[in-house]
């Protein structure tokens, strides 16, 4: 039995948030919309008692001096129409999850043992408006139909009963997990076509060497004396695309170019190696003894020396194509993502500030926009709401940032987000900047759960928008887990709980544990042990679908009692999927059934 509350101004109060949708809308349609007023909605997913929602209602989630609120039916009002919008199945719920967890606090149990509560927003639309027009504005200002179901009534639906009964957007995967193989021998036109189905971002030459590698005896034999299949597998595949995506690799920044004009040829050497590292090196040469310059080139972040104590990280990147799709889900990651690389510098860095550039169209573009893309109006406004939102909601304050305007970037929005921290040179003995990951030590995945959401993140980046970029590269990043997780990491840091620590970036375990490896020499992990947001993920999608709020750590055997009991104390989700290794290979298992085995050198 699913149950509603539904909370909104008093009568008679102003409501600021419906003021503002009422100023976005009423240019759209001049003289039809009189009034918009907000309410949120909390679907509650099981039977809990009325003096428990009531407590609820008024304590966590409506303030009783400027809010009312209605259990189990509409809230009062008048309006002519209702446009409600909620999550889709399975995309991050920031306000419901921290609701499930006050409804926990009053019913004394632990939050994966109480009624899941899902949020949502209802507008109340006074005014002279079709049908039509309210479907056209919900579609184009009220909701995104890549994440956000949209259900609408109007007046005369309410005089037959409540058109918008309790429907929470259960995950249901009908689907028992499965490990594929694959047949590379295929001609160019077949390859090509299973690299764009697939998200795998691969050239037809990529293709080609891989299939060569599968057909090498020494990855054949070793196949054979592990009992697992001769065929690639898709886990190894979408391991491969990851780690060989142009948003990991930056192929294209760093590759040698031929070019030839007029009958002229002039080899170009990587723009990364000869002109950004290479100038760089130059710069710190020259500087000599007065190099600032601690960590370059080589970790998640820029480290340079501040004090005698302190070195300043930080890092600026970019999150373009999620924020053409979704821009405030798309902004929100990217600031809450780029968070990561500072604190998953070195030993970890506290985090100080965020920036932030956005280049973008016209923001008062008449002209239609082509199929498939978002005015840039609601570009503008997303972003630039996401960003707000993720530092407010991390306690990291955002201290300047600019925007530029140009229609070529119509098509493609660019949003940089960048992060700066403080990061101590000494730290138990050691310098603070490196890492110090050992075979035998433990793979911890610390944070936010796994789910389809955040899947294909890398190769999603490496590619151009098409028709069938897919939903699930978008995500909502979680800034309240991630400050949970940060306050507990610092503190565990400072006792010297773990010995390497990197973020779930947008490669998921995938990129994580496989970075660290090469610090090792191998690792070993059981993704059957992974924790879920729900079941039902094939071992792939275990493996590659990244997280903003989620850290792998390396943690010495000996450590792993006492980091999991802080864990447990500070109510951040800690669980030991692995081992790290010094065999050269990355051995990925589900269960007791090996499905991935990558020697790291390919």
């Amino acid at each position: 039995m699913a149950i509603r509350i539904e909370t909104g101004p008093k009568a008679g109060r102003e409501d600021p948030v419906g003021k503002k949708f009422l100023a976005l809308l009423s240019p759209e349609l001049p003289g039809k919309i009189d009034d918009i007023r907000v309410c949120s909605i909390y679907t509650i997913d099981g039977d809990v008692p009325n003096p428990v929602l009531t407590t609820l209602a008024n304590s966590a989630l409506a303030d009783p001096v400027i809010h009312d609120y209605s259990l189990r039916g509409p809230l009062h009002g008048s309006f002519d129409w209702v446009v409600e919008v909620d999550f889709k199945p399975g995309v991050t719920d920031n306000e419901g999850r921290t609701a499930t967890e006050s409804l926990a606090l009053l019913l004394g149990t632990s939050p994966e043992k109480t009624p899941r509560i899902y949020s949502g927003r209802q507008f109340r639309i006074t005014g002279d408006l079709t049908a039509g027009e309210v479907h056209d504005l919900a579609d184009a200002y009220l909701a995104n139909t890549l994440i956000h179901r949209i259900r609408i009534a109007g007046a005369r639906d309410f005089e037959r009963g409540n058109p918008l009964e309790a429907n929470p957007p259960i995950v249901r995967l009908n689907h028992e997990p499965r490990v594929a193989t694959l047949d590379l021998d295929r001609d160019d036109d077949t390859l090509t076509r299973m690299s764009r189905e697939n998200v795998w971002a691969l050239s037809v030459s990529e293709m080609h060497t891989i299939a060569a590698h599968v057909q090498s005896a020494t990855f054949q034999s070793r196949r054979v004396a592990k009992g697992m299949p001769t065929a690639i597998t898709d886990v190894e595949m979408e391991c491969l695309a990851q780690s060989w995506s142009e948003h990991c690799k930056h192929k294209i920044f760093s590759a040698d170019i031929t070019y030839t004009e007029d009958g002229v040829t002039e080899n170009i050497p990587g723009l990364f190696r000869s002109c950004i590292k290479a100038t760089t090196e130059k710069i710190r040469q020259q500087k000599g003894k007065k190099d600032t310059c601690l960590s370059v080139f080589k970790d998640n972040a820029g480290v340079i020396k501040f004090n005698e104590k302190w070195g300043l990280v930080f890092k600026v990147e970019t999150h373009n194509s999620p924020s053409a799709l979704d821009p405030y889900g798309g902004s929100l990651t990217g600031i809450v993502g780029v968070n990561r690389d500072p604190f998953g510098t070195g030993m970890g860095a506290r985090l100080l500030f965020n920036t932030n550039v956005f280049c973008l169209a016209n923001p008062f573009r008449r002209d239609p926009v082509p199929m498939g893309l978002l005015h840039p109006h609601r570009i503008l406004e997303g972003v630039r709401e996401g960003v707000e939102h993720g530092g407010n909601q991390s306690g990291i304050p955002t201290i300047n940032g600019s925007v530029v305007f140009d229609d070529r970037y119509l098509g493609k929005p660019l949003v940089y987000c960048g992060t700066g921290g403080l990061l101590p040179l000494i730290l138990n003995g050691k310098s603070g900047y490196e890492k110090y990951p050992s075979p035998s030590d433990l793979v911890v995945m610390v944070g936010g759960r796994i789910g389809m959401d955040g899947i294909h993140g890398a190769t999603f980046s490496s590619e151009e928008l098409h028709d069938g970029s897919p939903s699930s590269a978008v995500q909502i990043g979680d800034p309240i887990t991630q400050k949970r997780m940060f306050d507990f990491l610092e503190i565990a840091r400072d006792r010297g709980l773990y010995s390497a620590i990197t973020d779930n970036g947008a490669g998921g375990l995938s990129s994580s544990v496989g970075e660290m490896a090469t610090l090792t020499g191998g690792a070993t992990i059981d993704l059957a042990k992974a924790p879920l947001k729900y079941a039902g993920l094939d071992p792939w999608e275990i493996l590659v679908s990244e997280s903003q709020e989620r850290m792998t750590l390396a943690i010495p055997p000996e450590s792993i009692g006492e980091f999991m009991n802080l864990s447990a104390l500070m109510n951040v989700e800690s669980t030991v999927i692995g081992e790290f290794t010094d065999s050269g290979y990355l051995e990925i298992f589900f269960s007791d059934q090996p499905v991935a085995d990558l020697h790291l050198g390919f």
